[in-house]
């Protein structure tokens, strides 16, 4: 048994602290779709797709090469993306292009590299 764990010895509970937190907690369907988006990035090629299209629109055969994955597995991928608006994409002839949907995304890589980095 980890005896460094802190417990609460007492049976008191702060009420007003208790009630503060309560209250500016958002709704449990919210906080659901908040831990769907995140579960996108638990995968590394998702990231690599991610970071590769804040530099540029790319086609799927741009991120088979750059990735290094069979072109099915970057559609898959990419529809997983699309589906959570992660990315958009745009046709120009026969060809689909990709891109970020908004600049939001690579912030929240960026604020994760910064945590890596400093951990």
């Amino acid at each position: 048994m980890d005896n460094s764990l802190e417990v609460c010895k007492g049976k008191l509970i702060h009420k007003d602290s208790v009630n503060k937190v309560i209250n500016s907690l958002p709704k449990d369907n919210f906080l659901n779709r908040l831990a769907d988006f995140f579960k996108i990035f638990g995968d590394s090629t998702r990231i690599k797709i991610i970071y590769s299209l804040y530099y540029s629109e790319l086609c799927v055969c741009d991120l088979v090469a750059v990735i290094g994955i069979s072109q099915s597995g970057i559609s898959h991928q990419l529809r997983t993306l699309k589906q959570m608006g992660i990315v958009k994409n745009r046709r120009k002839g026969k060809t689909m292009y990709y891109s970020l949907d908004d600049q939001h995304i690579f912030e929240i890589l960026k604020s994760g590299f910064a945590h890596i980095s400093h951990v």
